[in-house]
């Protein structure tokens, strides 16, 4: 069974404001100690992150731009589902690229969502500091930070799993 995200909400979760087409948006997803340490999302201002500390421990963030949809919006019901592709897709966001605190994740995500052949591989960047992965679906290209799998590695990421998958 795979956890369940909410949607982007409509309101500030720093300030109570409502959001307006085109505001940059910081959705942190966290272990909400508030709630018996269930899986929760908060949607802050980007203006307001800073002074923003949410109530659990951080699993991870991204950076998106505001969008009001529509009541009967068909992606709103897809987007409700917390998987790996969408977490990898939300993250990774070509308008706002992934925080440099998601590097990790993004790195298992992109292994996991290759073998489950949603991400292709397709080398490297010229530097060799980024691995690249085209999407199977939409043929988006996305830039990964290349890393060696090691067992350390794994290590480093067990509690953001844990989050994910429902362990403590």
């Amino acid at each position: 069974m795979e956890p369940h995200l909410p949607l982007l909400t409509h309101l500030c979760a720093a300030t109570g404001r409502p959001f307006a087409a085109g505001d940059r948006v910081v959705s942190c997803l966290v272990r909400d100690l508030a709630a018996g340490g269930a899986l929760a999302r908060f949607d802050v201002a980007e203006a307001a992150r800073p002074n923003y500390t949410p109530p659990g421990a951080s699993v991870c963030q991204w950076l998106q731009v505001y969008k009001p949809r529509a009541a009967n919006d068909a992606d709103a019901a897809r987007l409700l589902r917390l998987n790996a592709e969408n977490l990898f897709l939300t993250i990774n966001d070509p308008a706002t690229g992934p925080a440099p605190e998601n590097a990790r994740l993004v790195q298992f995500l992109a292994l996991v969502l290759e073998r489950k052949k949603i991400l292709r591989p397709k080398g490297r960047t010229a530097d060799g500091l980024r691995q690249l992965f085209e999407h199977a679906k939409s043929k988006q290209l996305y830039e990964v930070p290349a890393a060696e799998l090691s067992p350390e590695f794994f290590l480093s990421l067990q509690e953001q799993l844990g989050v994910l998958v429902g362990g403590k």
